[in-house]
């Protein structure tokens, strides 16, 4: 049966944006910036002396205890800590709560690309300054009037860190504009640009526990700012979804939280990783911007990444590539386990040196 092109009409479109590939079989997976840990060990006890009889109530719609574990752990409110299913949702509530001007909002032009689905998606004006030639955001470029401004740092899928005193400057000179700092991988850089939130009203910090916390399966991502933006959130989120947070999650949550010890054991672990990936690829060739998330986004000059990821994907090994455009040369490497990098390693030494 055709569509009618009257209902047509009244169908809002969109271009989506696509995951990274979700194999089912067992494959060496590199591609999502998945943790190749298992949760803490809490995550684990909770799971298996969970009262299912809890599941059939509705959870808490202020998720209270996830929301103060995350408070004290980072020295906030509990007024100053929004959470939601992952932080692409928390992202979309702040797109949908914050940026509402008729002026464009700002992010880079290679950035993470659920930014142009969610603008595309609330209808909100948005323009993209280019990356410099080294894939750096240039600074400057975000001092002009706009609706709002959010960058990852490290940005993706380029893995750069800038300094906190790059983002203070981007605030500094954006006082009456909401920025959005996403901070997905902030804890394989460096310092959070929480430490600034008491200091610039306009600032808000996503955080996910999808990367460091080993937790992308359970859809755990956060918000901190000052009580009024957070409130703000909270209003939004409750005329859209007042149970967003499962049950399951938040108890979950908890428990990753209050591990400090199993997280920063984590976190050690990937960096180390990937600090000995970043010289074995030296070694084969490949160049990259210095590394500061837990993936590597490296091109090599002799050999076609297309061609390169497709044999890769032929044996079993998935790591991710968009094609065409100025990163249509590049792969995004995530950083596994020693073992699984090792298996990498192999591979690219008899398919670069064959």
């Amino acid at each position: 049966m055709t569509i009618r092109a009257e209902l047509l009409k009244n169908i809002r479109r969109t271009e989506p944006y696509v995951p990274g590939e979700q194999p089912q079989n067992r494959v060496i997976k590199l591609n999502t910036n998945e943790n190749p840990y298992p949760p803490a060990p809490g995550v684990r006890r909770v799971l298996k002396e969970m009262d299912t009889d809890r599941l059939r109530l509705y959870p808490d719609p202020e998720a209270g205890l996830l929301v103060h574990a995350l408070a004290e752990c980072y020295g906030v409110g509990d007024d100053q800590v929004f959470v939601g299913v992952g932080s692409d949702d928390v992202l979309s509530m702040c797109f949908l709560t914050f940026f509402n001007s008729e002026k464009p909002i700002l992010f880079p032009d290679i950035t993470y690309s659920f930014y142009k689905v969610w603008a595309d998606l609330y209808r909100i004006p948005y323009e993209c300054p280019a990356l410099d030639e080294d894939f750096r955001i240039v600074r400057e470029d975000y001092y002009r009037e706009n609706g709002g401004i959010i960058f990852p740092n490290p940005n993706a899928p380029t893995a750069i860190y800038e300094e906190l005193d790059f983002v203070e400057d981007i605030l500094e000179h954006n006082r009456d504009s909401v920025v959005i700092v996403d901070e997905a991988y902030i804890d394989f850089a460096g310092k959070s640009a929480m430490e600034l939130i008491d200091r610039y009203d306009n600032l808000i910090v996503v955080q996910t526990f999808s990367k460091a916390r080993s937790m992308a399966g359970m859809r755990i991502g956060y918000a901190v700012s000052n009580p009024d933006l957070i409130r703000a959130l909270n209003d939004v989120k409750y005329s859209f979804n007042s149970y967003t947070m499962n049950q399951t999650s938040i108890l979950c949550g908890v428990e990753a939280v209050k591990d400090g010890e199993y997280f920063h054991e984590s976190v050690r672990k990937i960096v180390e990783t990937r600090e000995q990936a970043k010289e074995k690829l030296k070694e084969f060739g490949f160049i990259f911007p210095d590394a500061k998330a837990n993936y590597i986004f490296a091109s090599h000059p002799e050999k076609d990444a297309g061609e390169l990821f497709r044999a890769l994907k032929e044996n079993d090994i998935y790591v991710r590539h968009w094609d065409g455009g100025r990163i249509g040369d590049y792969l995004r490497i995530t950083i596994g386990t020693p073992g699984e990098m090792k298996a990498l390693f192999d591979f690219l030494d008899e398919y670069i040196n064959k």
